[in-house]
């Protein structure tokens, strides 16, 4: 994070809440993560493989649902600082009608669904999760409220309420012989618990719109939100869909594998700032200078961790697969080198397009996305006449060529922002990972097979460990230095 003239009071605050946002969501969703990985393993062992496939077989509908469930709805609250308390208590009792609509509608779509599979008893499990979609409709106002407030502990802590309860019930039913239903009964359980907390930490009224000019602009504001996650579903899906198809399941697996390792640093770095940032954004949305100071700031400190991550996944990825998993998952190596880069590319590009919803531009969000839901399926067909290796390229090549001028370029020309002050922040990381990758890259020539694999994986991460912090202190020590005083201001 780059050292700026201190900010004002009022500035001062957001900070703060930024940071501790990000701290109590990201320590909640971590200890979380070790109880689900736990529960996990447990549960293996009272469930059957068949037992989760059902439970998967319906799920494959409800997580396609879920993405147009709150009708985006939520981010309008967020963004829309000029509704009042009528229209805010009307958009939440549009988001539970929806949400009986939705429900009803998956209710009549179930036995289709389990015809499809060839399971009769994905019909009942349907039919039961579909209750889920009322739950979390009741959940859109509390909250986009919280989140509103920069309320981020209480909604760090609604998550975990979700995770525990979810976690506990499922176990407690698997014991009792519940098999796949103890899966389903602990989503609904988790669902209803939340849902009480939610109001009992901030409790709003709810009504039905009497009027449609009262929610008519957050309904199109939503609706282009919508439209956005659904096609970015399917663009983000598409290599997956197209590698089974054209090239195999053994391939597919591969990829699949190569995909999830390379995707580490955004899923568990950019997901969980981002988790936080787009109601920061829209706080700060009529004050160009934050907005670019904080573009700036969190650039370059998702960058220093992402870049030398997905860089040294890529580095490593021949010792990593191997050691790892042995020859017979040679395939995946190729893929995760690849993917790691994109990673890299996407973990700082997920800034983009809560900016534009922050702003408003939806339109221009929504556009960028429909572009690439065209465009990536095509540059994977391609790609794919190469393999994984040619379907992973499709993202290095096609993601860029997209995101620059239809994405990145709107972003810059909104907050006034020159291209120049965003290349100074990525510069850190960049100089620092290129010689990172330089210093792993000599040091493997030299070593070539001198060592057993497992040394010369330590050996390599050690010393790639090593350049990147050395080049940080040498070349860029007041800059690091500063953030991290900045970062303790913004505690206190």
């Amino acid at each position: 994070m780059s050292v700026a003239p201190p900010p004002r009071a009022d500035a001062r605050d957001l900070d703060r809440s930024l940071v501790r946002g990000i701290a109590w969501t990201g320590g909640i969703k971590w200890a979380t993560q070790i109880l689900a990985w736990a529960a996990t393993l447990v549960l293996a062992r009272l469930l059957t493989p068949a037992d989760y496939g059902l439970f998967g077989m319906a799920t494959v509908y409800l997580g396609l649902v879920e993405l147009v469930n709150e009708f985006g709805l939520s981010a309008a609250i967020v963004q829309r600082r000029d509704l009042d308390d009528d229209q805010i208590a009307s958009l939440g009792g549009l988001s539970v009608l929806l949400g009986v609509v939705l429900t009803g509608l998956s209710l009549l779509l179930a036995r289709p669904i389990a015809v499809f599979f060839g399971e009769a008893t994905v019909r009942p499990l349907i039919m039961a999760l579909s209750l889920t979609f009322v739950a979390t409709a009741l959940q859109v106002l509390p909250r986009s409220l919280l989140a509103r407030d920069l309320e981020f502990r209480k909604l760090a802590w609604l998550d975990g309420i979700t995770a525990v309860t979810q976690t506990a019930v499922t176990l407690v039913l698997a014991v009792l012989g519940y098999r796949y239903w103890a899966l389903v009964l602990g989503a609904l359980a988790s669902r209803a618990v939340t849902t009480v907390v939610a109001y009992a930490f901030r409790p709003n009224r709810l009504t039905l719109p009497r009027r449609v000019e009262q929610v008519a602009g957050a309904v199109i504001f939503g609706w282009q939100v919508v439209v956005a996650r659904v096609t970015w579903y399917l663009y983000s899906n598409a290599d997956s869909a197209i590698v089974g198809r054209v090239l195999g399941k053994a391939s597919l697996g591969a990829y699949a594998f190569g995909q999830t390792l390379a995707s580490i640093p955004v899923e568990r770095i950019s997901a969980l700032v981002g988790r936080v940032t787009p109601a920061v954004f829209a706080a700060v949305q009529d004050d160009k200078p934050a907005l670019r100071r904080y573009l700036r700031n969190l650039t370059e400190g998702l960058a220093l961790i992402t870049f030398p991550a997905s860089a040294g996944l890529a580095l490593l990825a021949h010792d990593l697969v191997l050691l790892a998993l042995g020859e017979r998952w040679r395939a995946a190596i190729m893929p995760l080198r690849l993917l790691a880069i994109y990673g890299g590319i996407r973990s700082v590009s997920t800034l983009f397009p809560q900016i534009l919803v922050a702003l408003g531009r939806t339109k221009r969000n929504m556009q960028f996305n429909l572009v690439a839901v065209v465009v990536m399926p095509a540059a994977f067909l391609i790609g794919s006449r190469w393999g994984t290796t040619g379907v992973a390229l499709g993202w290095i090549v096609g993601y860029p060529l997209i995101a620059l001028p239809l994405f990145m370029r709107s972003v810059f020309r909104l907050i006034d922002m020159p291209v120049s002050d965003y290349l100074r922040a990525l510069w850190p990381a960049i100089s620092g990972t290129l010689v990172m990758s330089g210093a792993v890259i000599g040091l493997r020539v030299a070593l070539a097979d001198a060592l057993p694999l497992a040394a010369r994986f330590g050996v390599l991460s050690l010393a790639g460990a090593s350049a990147y912090a050395g080049m940080l202190l040498l070349a860029h020590r007041g800059r690091v230095l500063g953030a991290l005083a900045h970062l303790r201001e913004m505690r206190r």
